[in-house]
Parts: structure tokens; C-alpha cells; sequence
């Protein structure tokens, strides 16, 4: 707390606008986008890497929220006071950090994964700002943020290797699914079904089982989509800039398209939690198997378009 009035003490409009601005890259929008450009866009080793990184991660952080049950730091200090705009993305118990551990996870799979200068700088630069920003802002103490970074940093180096040996050993990349689909189970039936003080905050517990259903969704729709690829599908993701900008807008505007719409017939089914699962499952099988069926298509495009220019320049 010592630390959080120092930075207290130092704050001005100017930093509060930036450090407001930075703390998004640890929201879950950009680690999707992050997501679905290095998976259809980039190479899909890197996608799953950050996916895998980024499942584990929420799920282990999920899990700690819920065990230490850490009041953030205005409960813990009612003298203590947070930037506002910062209140509507503090929701639920302090520890662990859940922006840093999702930007640490995401920036630090692309620092480690490419040899870009500029992309590493950029990604180092990220790893610092974003937990800096959670504690300037009031909503975490060095603690929570701390230990994100510790338990990303162990994801980051474990999975690592996996994902760098996807095209010469499939089977890990399968292995390492299917330990993230279990964990995903063992998390949601550890949350619903441990005996939890009564004091507990109900409003944070029922949003960790919500979260975590669906990433359980997502998990065994990855592995469904792990499986699929390395035994028939072997998408590539080469093709032109313009090429990749088509395919991954009108990829996420389908994937947008079917989280709104399934909303309506899933409603009949009569548990909330498994509702979201089954409906993250159908997105996340679209992303990982039936999108990339189109994939050749953009990169004929690709080839058709040089083509012509060929033609056009001989003519």
C-alpha cells in the first residue's frame, strides 16, 4: 500500500489518461484480436501458443482469486483512493492481477516467439507498462501483479517448446489441449462445488464460474480443432497483406456474428454456464476449423491477383 500512495501522490490528468489508455492492453478484446491475427494471419504455431498461454493463465488465475480472496486496495485501505475511470475494470477480488496476467501471457509469447526487433521492443515495453499501469491506476497492489507475472512467466517458458515442435511432434500440441480441457473441468467443478467461507463475494464467485465455462468451452473446441488440423485439414495462413486483412475481417465479423446470434437458440437450454460453453465451443470451432477451410481461397486470391498484374504489365 506504501507503494500504490507513492503513485497516489504522483498522479495528474495527463498520466491518468495514458495509463488508462495502456491498461487495455490487457483486455481480453486485444489478446482476441491478438489471438485470431497470429492464428489465421501469422502462424498458427504462434496462435496456439498464445491460446494455450492465455487458457491456462485466466483459468489458474480464476482459481487463485477465488482461494486467497484478496480485497482490492480501497477495501484494504478506505484512505486510499483509485482513478474512476479505472473502477469498471476492477470487479471481483485483487489477487492475482488478471490484466497483467493476460498481457504478460499475450505480449511475452510474441516477444519470445519472433526475432522482429521492433515487435520485441514493443512487446517489452508492453510487459512493463500494463502491470505498471493496474498499480497506478489503484486497483492492484505490486503483490497481484507480481505474481501474474511469475505465473505467466512459468506458462510462457513450458508451452514454449511444445508449440515450436508442433510440425515435427503433432502429438503435443494434442497433449497439451487436452491438459488445458482438463483443467478447464477440474476449475469449473472446483468453483461450483468447493465448500467456500459464506462470507465469500458472491457476485466475483459467480462471475469465475461464468468465465471459466466458457473457457471450457473454448478448450474443448481447440483440441477438437488441434486434432482436426495436424490429422487432415494442415491449413497454412501465407497470403498477401490485402489478402490477410480480407480474410481476417470478415473472419471475425462471421465469429462476432455467431456470438450475438446463438444467444437466441441456446436460450432454451436450462443452465446459463452451460449455455455459454456450448456457445464458445461453436465460435471457437468455427476459428479453429471451419474458417480455415477458406484459407486457400484467400491465398488463391493472393496468387490470381499477381497474376494479373503480370499480364497487365506485359500487355
Amino acid at each position: 500500500m506504501a507503494v500504490l500512495h507513492f503513485l497516489e501522490n504522483i498522479r495528474t490528468p495527463i498520466l491518468d489518461m495514458f495509463f488508462s489508455a495502456v491498461t487495455y492492453l490487457g483486455d481480453e478484446i486485444v489478446f482476441l484480436f491478438l489471438v485470431l491475427f497470429c492464428f489465421w494471419c501469422i502462424d498458427k504455431r504462434l496462435g496456439y501458443y498464445l491460446i494455450i498461454v492465455g487458457l491456462a493463465g485466466i483459468l489458474l488465475n480464476q482459481s487463485m482469486k477465488m482461494i486467497f480472496q484478496v480485497p482490492r486496495p480501497w477495501v484494504l485501505d478506505p484512505s486510499f483512493t483509485i482513478v474512476e475511470s479505472a473502477r469498471k475494470t476492477a470487479l471481483g477480488y485483487s489477487f492475482p492481477s488478471g490484466h497483467t496476467q493476460c498481457a504478460f501471457g499475450a505480449f511475452g509469447c510474441l516477444m519470445m516467439w519472433t526475432k522482429n526487433r521492433l515487435v520485441r521492443l514493443l512487446s517489452m515495453i508492453a510487459l512493463i507498462l500494463v502491470p505498471f499501469s493496474r498499480m497506478y491506476l489503484g486497483v492492484h497492489t505490486p503483490l497481484d501483479v507480481s505474481a501474474s507475472c511469475v505465473l505467466a512467466a512459468l506458462l510462457l517458458f513450458t508451452i514454449y517448446p511444445i508449440c515450436k515442435a508442433i510440425d515435427t511432434k503433432p502429438s503435443w500440441l494434442i497433449t497439451a489441449m487436452i491438459g488445458v480441457t482438463i483443467l478447464s473441468v477440474i476449475t469449473v467443478l472446483f468453483l461450483c462445488f468447493f465448500p467456500f467461507p459464506k462470507n465469500i463475494d458472491t457476485s466475483c464467485l459467480l462471475h469465475a464460474i461464468s468465465s471459466c465455462s466458457k473457457l471450457m468451452g473454448v478448450a474443448a473446441a481447440l483440441l477438437l480443432s488441434a486434432i482436426l488440423d495436424t490429422r487432415c485439414l494442415h491449413f497454412e495462413t501465407t497470403a498477401k497483406w490485402y489478402a490477410q486483412i480480407l480474410k481476417l475481417m470478415l473472419g471475425a465479423v462471421v465469429a462476432l456474428a455467431l456470438k450475438a446470434l446463438l444467444k437466441i437458440p441456446l436460450s432454451v437450454v436450462r443452465y446459463e454456464n452451460i449455455s455459454d460453453a456450448l456457445r464458445y465451443f461453436i465460435i471457437v470451432l468455427f476459428a479453429g476449423t471451419v474458417w480455415p477451410l477458406t484459407f486457400s481461397f484467400f491465398s488463391k486470391l493472393s496468387i490470381t491477383s499477381k497474376t494479373e498484374e503480370k499480364h497487365d504489365d506485359a500487355n
